[in-house]
């Protein structure tokens, strides 16, 4: 069992250039405590994201860090020139000493694409070009490819990844045709939403998976050599009702800006294609399995039991959201990696 981070970096009670100072001074410590890996998503034209260009934030992700791994939760493919994409991701991986992860994905929000002039229904077609483009052109030293999307004729590639062949692939998704492609693909693999839901996901990918025949790119620290985990909200304090006291206000602001799009929208076509529901509450989101919060026994507990409901081998963990203070967030990452982590190691 690995452990590793996820983030949006969404707006907060603060400024902006504080909260890319908190984070980053968050990011430090999870890498001494020997987190995996930071997954950073990319959202655009809402507070629920303040990093909609990740490959900056991740520029001093690289040089701030040692041994954290890192990369977006996901690349909105749709959105890039794959050329410079693949330009982009090869400095990642150089400036990290390769440790680039490469996440990929269409964009879940109709709304987001739209404001860049991308038809929702267009996008997945749109993405699946887009990310055979980006294999391809990561491949060699001479990039060709020609496709409904994206054509490129003898581009020479001076630029290459120090991962060879390429940094691996990751995708991350709350629906069964994301999952089923992603394991159709080889994909390292991400889930989220109330335990119940992403079970049929994680068991989407793994069929698909299996019928593959395995991870395009094996990973020999996860059992089986593929990533498959689920992203969680966790919040540690040293008794349950102080973790709930912290808890209670960043979720709901965080719930806020997840709803932010479809609010400013409703009564838009979009608005019924963007079916992802997020608890109203802090009782709800625990009793969903979406929010993990309590002293360090009662989130060990919680945690073993969704590994053993979902088989995963990896956790995700949002541990600093909404408005949680920079000291309530390094509070709970320390008893988390100390009584908490050490742990998982073994499940």
């Amino acid at each position: 069992m690995q452990v590793g981070l996820f983030d949006h970096i969404e707006r907060a009670d603060r400024p902006i250039h504080t909260t890319f100072d908190e984070r980053l001074t968050f990011a430090v410590a999870a890498d001494e405590a020997g987190f995996y890996c930071l997954h950073l998503a990319e959202h655009h034209a809402t507070p629920l994201n303040m990093v909609p260009v990740p490959g900056v934030y991740m520029g001093a992700l690289a040089r701030l860090t040692k041994r954290m791994r890192f990369g977006p939760m996901v690349y909105l493919l749709p959105l890039y020139s794959p050329l410079r994409l693949i330009e982009e991701v090869c400095m990642l991986d150089h400036l990290s000493h390769g440790r680039m992860e490469l996440g990929v994905g269409r964009g879940v929000s109709p709304f987001e694409l739209n404001y860049h002039k991308i038809n929702h229904e267009d996008s997945r077609e749109i993405f699946e070009d887009a990310y055979r483009c980006l294999k391809t052109g990561l491949s060699g030293d001479k990039f060709s490819y020609e496709g409904k999307y994206y054509t490129y004729k003898d581009v020479p590639m001076p630029l290459r990844p120090l991962q060879q062949p390429m940094p691996a692939f990751w995708y991350g998704s709350s629906n069964t045709t994301g999952s089923t492609f992603a394991g159709q693909e080889g994909m390292h693999f991400a889930s989220n939403g109330p335990t119940a839901r992403a079970k049929v996901n994680i068991d989407a990918f793994r069929e698909a998976l299996a019928k593959r025949g395995g991870v395009a790119q094996p990973k020999a620290e996860f059992k089986g050599g593929c990533a498959i985990g689920i992203s969680r909200n966790i919040v540690v304090a040293d008794t349950d009702e102080e973790a709930r006291r912290i808890a209670g206000p960043a979720l709901a602001h965080l719930h806020g800006n997840l709803n932010y799009l479809k609010n400013l929208n409703v009564g838009s076509d979009l608005a019924a294609r963007l079916n992802i529901p997020h608890a109203a509450t802090l009782e709800d989101s625990i009793k969903e399995g979406t929010a993990i919060v309590g002293s360090p026994s009662t989130v060990l507990a919680e945690i073993e039991k969704q590994v053993g409901e979902l088989g995963i081998n990896y956790l995700l963990a949002y541990m600093f959201f909404g408005t949680m203070s920079l000291p309530d967030a390094l509070r709970s990452l320390q008893l988390f990696s100390t009584e908490v982590m050490p742990k998982l190691k073994d499940l």
